[in-house]
């Protein structure tokens, strides 16, 4: 007769059964565990901050990109004093033989 048991028992016995199990927050949310939940936030914020250097450091695209700018620049100023070069020479040479030779 020890094999039956009460009605509370029992009720007691189903609730464990069908219970779910406990889960901590991340489980429950995300599926992960709390260690995976720190792992992936750890990479997630080295990888956030490797990014921003990328982009808005001293060495960034950011100061790629206006170096590029800059070299452009200085390529019309150089063409520019070349053509101002070219045409001073040749005011200089023909200067040069309007005057009289010694």
């Amino acid at each position: 007769m020890s094999d039956l048991i009460s009605p509370a028992q029992e009720s007691d016995t189903k609730e464990a059964l069908y219970a779910p199990p406990k889960q901590s927050l991340t489980e429950e949310y995300l599926g992960l565990s709390i260690k995976q939940f720190l792992s992936i936030f750890t990479i997630v914020l080295i990888l956030g901050w490797y990014l921003n250097i990328l982009l808005f450091g001293t060495n960034s695209l950011e100061v790629l990109l206006q170096l590029e700018e800059y070299e452009s620049y200085l390529s019309s100023e150089i063409s520019h004093y070349k053509e101002e070069n070219s045409a001073l020479q040749k005011e200089y040479f023909e200067l040069k033989e309007l005057e009289p030779e010694k």
